[in-house]
């Protein structure tokens, strides 16, 4: 039995252009700057809805998710950027735990809620098709961060209606917590 043949055509996906639109819409306001690897130069799906982004939106990253946690954490607490920290897959946020966990989550209570910094961060759940890259490149650890973070809202989007309200909510929060926002790569060739 043949397998499906999955064609990738960004201009009939409705999700991809709700991704595109809503990274537009938070390149619009001054303070905010996408920040990771893969932002400026291709290389991960995610790319394909920012590559419109003017240049000077951009902070291109080596892959060093730990490094970049922390960057964005740092941009954050300084105040003025709002950083857009992106990870092309769950599986490498995972290397940026700590800086998530046990800092971006706790400032507001280890500050007695004097430091509020807001990150937003965008993060796929690997695709399956049209090659599936196997267990290491497609987890979903939402649940389990939504365990472990007490202050920061982990927000999965599973319809294309869903993703602007979602990343607006994280842009315009005055309430001091930050956000995961959670995307599904095989989602942009499906709806």
């Amino acid at each position: 039995m043949l397998e499906p043949v999955y064609v990738f055509n960004f201009n009939n996906m409705k999700y991809f252009d709700e991704l595109k639109k809503a990274m537009s819409l938070l390149a619009d306001n001054p303070k905010t700057l996408f920040i990771g690897q893969a932002v400026e130069y291709e290389g991960t799906g995610l790319f394909e809805s920012i590559k419109h982004i003017p240049q000077n939106k951009k902070m291109e990253l080596p892959v060093a998710e730990y490094f970049q946690s922390g960057l964005a954490n740092g941009i954050a607490i300084e105040g003025g950027i709002i950083p857009i920290s992106i990870f092309p897959r769950w599986n490498f946020l995972l290397m940026a735990t700590d800086q998530i966990v046990n800092h971006l989550d706790k400032f507001i209570t280890m500050s007695e809620g004097r430091c509020t910094p807001k990150v937003i961060i965008r993060v796929a759940v690997g695709s399956e098709y049209p090659i599936d890259p196997q267990c290491q490149h497609k987890g979903n650890f939402s649940s389990a961060f939504r365990s472990m973070c007490k202050t920061i809202d982990i927000i999965e989007l599973n319809e294309p209606e869903e993703i602007v309200p979602a990343y607006l909510k994280a842009l315009n929060r005055e309430d001091g917590r930050s956000t995961i926002l959670v995307e599904f790569a095989d989602y942009s060739k499906k709806k």
